[in-house]
């Protein structure tokens, strides 16, 4: 019985150990224990104010959720900092009258990640995605936050898994 326990309880060391520093969303913050995601300005072409604040909450968020990283102000173990480039409205499919059936929104995100603990992990990437909506609809209101519900998740998970997961 006394073997069983001890080889028992060995198993679960192993298994502990061998976890490491991954989450359970698969990625690997490493020995960090910070993480600092500076304001990212608006900076396209055409400005929707909401958008600055809205995308860098929603990435912290994504970080405070997903890892057990703290976040800080200043001098985080990893960095996220950079610039909305491109807010986009174009029409993607058209009418037999030679008019819009749907328009698409296209949020870019230039964004700078630096691991003060693993240089080479550093990287500077754009990030892209879209939401295609009505075209006789205003991009106002309910049909800004679907937008922003759609593409927001996917260009934050999608820094996510270049930054941390490696996918």
């Amino acid at each position: 019985m006394k073997k069983k326990f001890s080889l028992f309880a060995s198993l679960i060391l192993l298994i502990s150990l061998g976890c490491g520093s991954y989450s359970f969303t698969g990625g690997s913050t490493g020995n960090a224990k910070t993480i600092q995601v500076n304001f990212f300005p608006n900076q396209a072409p055409l400005v929707e104010p909401s958008l600055s604040q809205r995308f860098t909450q929603d990435l912290q968020d994504l970080f405070t959720r997903q890892t057990n990283l703290t976040l800080v102000n200043a001098g985080g173990d990893l960095r996220f900092e950079g610039e909305i480039v491109g807010y986009r409205i174009s029409p993607t499919t058209a009418t037999a009258n030679q008019t819009a059936a749907q328009n698409r929104l296209t949020i870019s995100v230039n964004v700078r990640f630096t691991n003060v603990l693993k240089e080479e992990d550093d990287f500077e990437q754009q990030f892209s995605f879209y939401h295609d909506y009505n075209a006789g609809e205003q991009l106002a209101g309910s049909v800004l936050e679907a937008a922003y519900d759609e593409i927001l998740p996917r260009i934050t998970q999608d820094i996510f898994n270049a930054s941390v997961a490696k996918w």
